[in-house]
């Protein structure tokens, strides 16, 4: 046993004596600093716990003493109820009393609580009694306090003498919990130093073996950077204030990620610009571009496509487009898109049914685009080109999804229609004038002599009245020409009762051979206006024109101008409005917004009469360089009302010169339009 404890001695002897003298003082060091320490816990613990035993002893026997002075009066009376109500109150009311019970002289219990519910209701009776302390003396005025133990902790109990006008009547016992903030303290405190005094030392023996772990540790963090560093993560580290070998070591790992790093950094900054580059340009198109994987998922949609199928306040992304387009559409697309992710590339077909046709085997994987066109119905009314191409892999081998461009071609479709229309209209205004023209001349050639004067005067004069209209042809189709170009008009005070008073002069007769009723309603004394006299004279004639045109026999065409005020921008505008009425077959709702297109014709949907289809384009181009707007009221079989506003050419001119716009004297006014 000796030997033992002698080799357990000298193994302990060459531990110490290994470390160095830094160690061994920070151990010593260590060693007193926490048994002073732990000393001076444990000291303040016992001084606490001490002082919560006098404090629990005070308030049990000041307790004891108010409640035994409450009672008295009533054990007297031999009141118990009242005893036993006052007594549940009061023990309700606090957690600190354990018990309370009361004895008479002889100690038999007389009530207590806590007290059982069950009473036991046979012949026997048990009765309860209370051992008084052997030192307890009947006669003093003074509580007797003493300490217990109990599972639950320690209990101090408290006997008070119940005396009323100088009669004993028993006693008052009382058991007081301790506080239980003050042992919880007190157990946290004793608790926390013995875990203080068990770290220190811990930290102790680890300090003694830093020594043989400074060689392990950076192989250790170099092995994890290494590891990281692997994994991708070019922020990785090694901060160890090493020298020699392993610092060279240390200092070349943090060396190498450092360029791995700004490698990466390079890399990932060049490719977020290019993905911004083209984010920007796929959302600035005007043309829809959407992207799906193989299974027909949303991947990517520009706003340009979600304003078309109207997405824009809809979360579609990962949603299958097939259930996301109008039916038409889907019913289209199906087949092309199952073929395309299958890996099948199609010819490129410009119909509305794609071809099924396979290319060679020289062109496989080769992405070969698709286009349809497809005219939707309500509620989208749009004509749309959709062009269809595979996205492969960088090998490409497999199919990754399928990139879809769809374009708005209706306004282009519309245009080529009523190009169509126009072109038709224009060969039939041409083709049936030279003829006329023609069969007049030819006849007026051959069989002049045998005409009399009459005839051939007749002849002429169809003939005249067959080039006039082909010169309102060519004239309507230069005027839209012109007034399209950047050509700059003069603009002058104009006086617009002029106008309409020549286009009534003009136009009368015409109203009396078709029975129609030509009248104006202008107000005297008119401010002149600003324009352009032979664009204004042309713009009310054109929709007198129209107005005669489209009026039945019996009806009416009113001119009226007159002034008004507009509110703008919290301002009273001074203008002159200039209307034209007829009670005409009137417009339908679905014509009124195309009506002011180029080439556009109402007739061409409910009748056939002579025109280019340009007379009110023309009016809406004339209207627009004179800064106002055309405007429209009918109904069907009851009337159109067309009607703009024109500037006060004193008004205008007075704004102009307060912007310094103009800065000659003269009164005529160049617009560039």
């Amino acid at each position: 046993m000796l030997t033992l404890l002698q080799t357990i001695r000298e193994a302990i002897s060459r531990w110490w004596l290994e470390f160095p003298l830094q160690t061994k003082l920070m151990a010593a060091a260590t060693l007193v600093v926490s048994l002073v320490m732990s000393g001076l816990t444990f000291w303040a613990v016992n001084t606490i716990q001490l002082d919560a035993r006098l404090n629990d002893t005070r308030f049990g026997s000041d307790l004891g003493l108010l409640l035994a002075t409450n009672t008295a009066p009533l054990i007297a009376e031999n009141n118990l109820t009242e005893v036993a109500r006052f007594s549940s109150r009061f023990y309700r009311s606090t957690s600190s009393v354990r018990y309370l019970m009361y004895a008479d002289v002889d100690g038999k219990v007389f009530f207590g609580i806590p007290y059982s519910e069950a009473a036991v209701q046979n012949s026997l009776s048990i009765e309860r009694s209370i051992q008084l302390p052997e030192n307890y003396a009947q006669n003093t005025d003074l509580p007797l306090i003493r300490q217990h133990k109990t599972p639950d902790g320690e209990v101090t109990d408290v006997f008070v003498p119940i005396n009323h006008e100088g009669q004993n009547l028993g006693v008052l016992a009382i058991g007081i919990n301790p506080n239980a903030t003050v042992v919880a303290s007190s157990n946290l405190t004793r608790d926390v130093t013995i875990a203080v005094f068990i770290s220190i030392w811990a930290m102790v023996i680890l300090g003694a073996v830093f020594n043989a772990l400074t060689i392990t540790k950076p192989i250790k963090e170099l092995s994890v950077g290494v590891k990281n560093i692997a994994a991708g993560n070019f922020k990785q580290r090694i901060d160890l204030p090493l020298g020699g070998e392993l610092g060279e070591l240390i200092y070349s790992f943090n060396e190498m990620a450092q360029r791995l790093e700004s490698y990466e950094e390079q890399n990932i900054e060049e490719l977020t610009s290019e993905k911004a580059k083209l984010e920007t340009l796929v959302s600035t198109i005007a043309d829809g571009a959407i992207l799906l994987d193989t299974n027909f998922n949303l991947l990517l949609v520009n706003p340009a496509a979600r304003r078309m199928f109207d997405w824009l306040s809809s979360d579609i992304m990962g949603q299958n487009v097939l259930n996301l387009f109008p039916r038409e559409l889907t019913g289209k697309l199906s087949q092309p898109l199952a073929k395309m992710a299958a890996g099948e590339s199609l010819n490129v077909n410009t119909d509305d049914s794609p071809s099924n046709d396979l290319l060679d085997e020289s062109e496989e994987h080769q992405p070969t685009p698709v286009e349809l066109r497809i005219s939707l119905s309500s509620p989208f009314r749009k004509s749309l080109r959709i062009i269809l191409i595979q996205v492969f892999d960088q090998y490409r081998e497999t199919v990754k999804g399928i990139a879809m461009t769809v374009q708005d071609i209706t306004r282009e479709v519309a245009l080529n229609e009523a190009k169509s229309h126009f072109i038709s209209n224009v060969s039939h205004e041409l083709r049936t004038p030279l003829f006329n023209i023609k069969s007049f001349i030819e006849t007026l050639t051959e069989f002049g002599e045998d005409l009399t004067e009459t005839e051939r005067r007749e002849f002429l004069e169809t003939a005249n009245n067959e080039t006039d209209r082909l010169t309102r042809l060519v004239n309507d189709v230069l005027d839209l020409s012109r007034l399209e170009s950047s050509k700059i008009y003069n603009f002058d005070a104009i006086d617009i009762g002029q106008i309409i008073e020549q286009i009534l002069r003009t136009y009368q007769l015409n109203a009396k051979d078709k029975g129609l009723e030509l009248s104006y309603e202008v107000e005297s004394n008119l401010p002149p206006v600003l324009g352009h006299y032979d664009l204004l004279l042309q713009v009310i004639s054109n929709l007198v024109g129209n107005a005669l045109k489209f009026t039945k026999s019996g009806g009416k065409v009113v001119l009226r101008a007159y002034p008004i005020k507009i509110k703008y921008n919290h301002t009273d505008l001074n203008k002159i409005r200039v209307e034209v009425s007829d009670t005409g077959i009137g417009i339908d709702a679905e014509d009124q917004d195309a009506i002011f297109d180029r080439f556009y014709r109402v007739e061409n949907r409910v009748h056939t009469l002579e025109g280019t289809g340009l007379g009110l384009s023309i009016v809406k181009n004339i209207i627009d360089k004179h800064c106002s707007k055309i405007h429209l009221i009918s109904e069907v079989e009851v009337g159109t009302t067309f009607w703009f506003d024109l500037d006060l050419f004193e008004e205008q001119m007075t704004t102009l010169e307060s912007r310094n716009i103009n800065q000659s004297n003269t009164i005529s006014n160049v617009f560039s339009l």
